[in-house]
């Protein structure tokens, strides 16, 4: 087994219905974790979940919206109660306001519902997660969370919030690295750039000419959890395939 200390551990991931946290939940399964599926889409989570322990795996499923601390900590007593401890942290939930609320125009035209979706969801929601599970990781002396942020957290973009959330999400992981650091609780920021979790995402160009499979940026997550980066913590990593040095070539 690549990840032996995984086994009987416990990852919580938002967003987990699909994409990037879907499959590192998936893949901690495999590896002999627990694992808890947090989806504003209760429905779909709990779809995914079962496929998991049809495949042998530990899961369970939550209906959590990130922006009411509520139900993101039924989640975690939810873990507690079943599995005992909280290991793993991806904050994952998040996207693009304007795509969300099929808004055009950009940021100057955009509602303030959108923005504050924007902020709330792709920022607050994981500071509130981190919040939840940050005491049990503490007394346990353990614990990885795992942040998601994005190459326009780095390069800027002219979405704001969702630009101005993902610069947020590099501080939030390292603030929480310095907080964490005397209690063995690590967090590091991952910041893709073009993901193949849309068809979009393909025709934004790379210096490698192509999108990320997921399977490359979950991959990353699993080595940052993993005992293997021990010594890994506070930093941000863009995972883009050269996007973030490409103005001069591209644009």
């Amino acid at each position: 087994m690549e990840y032996p200390e995984f086994q009987g551990k416990t990852a919580i991931a938002t967003g987990a219905a699909s994409g990037i946290a879907l499959l590192f939940l998936q893949k901690m399964a495999e590896y002999g974790a627990n694992v808890v599926l947090c989806d504003v889409n209760q429905e779909a989570a709990e779809a995914e979940a079962e496929k998991i322990r049809a495949n042998g795996g530990s899961a369970i499923a939550a209906k959590v919206d990130v922006r009411k601390y509520s139900e993101i900590e039924a989640a975690v007593n939810l873990a507690m109660e079943k599995f005992g401890r909280v290991d793993y942290l991806l904050n994952s939930a998040g996207g693009n306001s304007q795509r969300i609320f099929q808004q055009s125009g950009g940021f100057a035209k955009a509602s303030p519902e959108s923005i504050e979706w924007g902020v709330d969801v792709n920022l607050k929601g994981a500071v509130l997660f981190t919040r939840a599970v940050l005491p049990q990781m503490m007394e346990q002396k353990y614990g990885v969370i795992i942040n998601m942020g994005s190459i326009d957290g780095v390069t800027g973009a002219a979405g704001l919030d969702y630009t101005a959330s993902k610069a947020g999400m590099i501080g939030l992981s390292q603030g929480t690295a310095n907080l964490g650091a005397d209690y063995g609780v690590r967090s590091v920021c991952v910041s893709p750039g073009p993901v193949l979790t849309r068809p979009a995402m393909a025709r934004m160009k790379t210096l490698l000419g192509r999108a990320a499979e997921v399977i490359e940026v979950v991959n990353l997550i699993l080595y940052l959890c993993s005992d293997k980066a021990a010594f890994i913590t506070g930093t941000n990593y863009l995972i883009d395939g050269g996007r973030s040095l490409a103005a001069s070539r591209f644009w």
